[in-house]
């Protein structure tokens, strides 16, 4: 037997150091080829580091949470024969190396039984792990037990080799509601308290939100705009085209809006190297559209909007929210915008404070559509109406300029046929 060290990969763009985010695995665990080991955190994106050998997992070189150099040590792994590591070259087994578990003899297959999965109704125990083990989860299902307050080694995993999924955190939950309700108080005095590291994602998304708020000089500015010329545009597009071009959400009639109104304000449409003191003004115009995912706020780029038409937007937006999602974008796709697009889509509220996303010098932001009583030509019609609220860093963009531009996307989608007069 031999051991083979998997190091920290070089991951690009000059990175010389990154955030171990999660172990997939844990000492005495098996692992094949391909395998996810570990994820990983960039300043963009979440990385997977596959194992390239099957083997018998010896050390762990770190803890979650933990910034590693490119090149590190991340994990040593048993392997059949001699692995890429000398004898002579090997330090002291550590504590965790000694007291990992002997591989299990090897066992003849069995023949696979298809079994009845338990109610998912039926209350279930806490489960009793070793207070050091962890137990098997996706990233989003650790941020989800994170979020409830729920210790993941007591939850009882019904997906492959016991994977705990999202439903085992709702089964537990479910527990909990009945524990409560046949024998305690909704009342009864708490005196718990979590401790939630800040790591990962949320770590990274912290840094940028401070480093935003203290290097740009924001100002916020707020419009209300008819959108039911628009609305009724989109209706009728997909009545007509939806089964073959696909659904239209907004989105895309703003980006589009973007496009038109930046040929009259390419000075929002720009980043600020503070540093160096100079303004790089762009031609191109990549739209960032933030959009939630289980790890926290990302930002994919729509590249080159300024050649795309609403379909075309509408796609591209669709296949990066869901890469972003699941947690699948590259960094490549995270990274470059020169104007963001921010809504909280239903839940978008009244007026927003969008933060800048550095080095950018606007963000607008999108409120939530509603029907209003307004008054028009002396009379009151319902109409509806929805908010832009939008950010601009003064140190750039003067009040005036950012005025103006908010008026000319308000005109372009109050009238939404100038979207397309060329």
């Amino acid at each position: 037997m031999g051991t083979h060290v998997i190091k920290m990969p070089d991951i690009g763009e000059g990175i010389a150091e990154v955030e171990l985010s999660v172990w997939h695995v844990k000492v005495g665990d098996m692992v094949v080829e391909d395998q996810v080991l570990a994820d990983v955190m960039t300043d963009k994106a979440m990385v997977d580091i596959p194992s390239p050998v099957h083997g018998r997992v010896i050390a762990l070189g770190g803890e979650p949470g933990e910034v590693m150099a490119v090149g590190s040590e991340l994990i040593r792994i048993e392997v059949e024969g001699a692995g890429n590591l000398k004898e002579s070259a090997q330090p002291a087994p550590t504590p965790a190396a000694v007291q990992a578990p002997k591989p299990a003899p090897v066992a003849t297959p069995e023949p696979v039984v298809e079994k009845t999965a338990a109610p998912r109704c039926a209350p279930q125990a806490p489960v009793a792990r070793d207070p050091e083990e962890r137990p098997l989860a996706s990233p989003a299902v650790r941020k989800h037990a994170l979020d409830l307050g729920i210790q993941l080694r007591l939850v009882q995993g019904s997906g492959p080799a016991g994977r705990v999924l999202h439903e085992d955190l709702e089964a537990y939950l479910a527990q909990g509601s009945s524990t409560q309700a046949k024998g305690g108080s909704g009342y009864a005095e708490r005196h718990d308290e979590q401790q939630i590291p800040v790591i990962g994602m949320r770590r990274k998304i912290a840094q940028r939100m401070q480093e935003a708020t203290q290097r740009a000089a924001h100002f916020s500015y707020v419009e209300e705009i008819d959108v039911t010329a628009l609305e009724e545009l989109r209706v009728h597009l997909n009545e007509k085209h939806g089964a073959s071009r696909g659904k239209l959400t907004l989105l895309p009639f703003l980006v589009r809006a973007l496009v038109v109104a930046l040929r009259d304000f390419p000075q929002m449409n720009a980043r600020y190297d503070d540093e160096a003191q100079v303004i790089h003004r762009c031609g191109a115009v990549h739209v960032g559209v933030a959009t939630q995912s289980d790890v926290g706020l990302m930002v994919p780029v729509v590249r080159h909007a300024e050649a795309r038409s609403l379909w075309d937007s509408a796609a591209e937006i669709s296949r990066l929210a869901t890469a972003a999602r699941n947690g699948k974008a590259s960094r490549d796709e995270l990274s470059g915008s020169t104007i963001t697009l921010t809504s909280l889509g239903a839940l978008g509220g009244i007026v927003s404070t969008p933060v800048l996303n550095l080095p950018e010098v606007a963000i607008v932001g999108v409120n939530k559509i509603v029907e209003r009583p307004m008054v028009i030509k002396g009379q009151i019609v319902i109409r509806k109406m929805m908010n832009l609220s939008s950010s601009f860093d003064h140190r750039v963009v003067d009040g005036m300029d950012a005025a103006q531009f908010i008026q000319a996307l308000r005109g372009l989608l109050e009238q939404p046929a100038t979207l397309f007069v060329e």
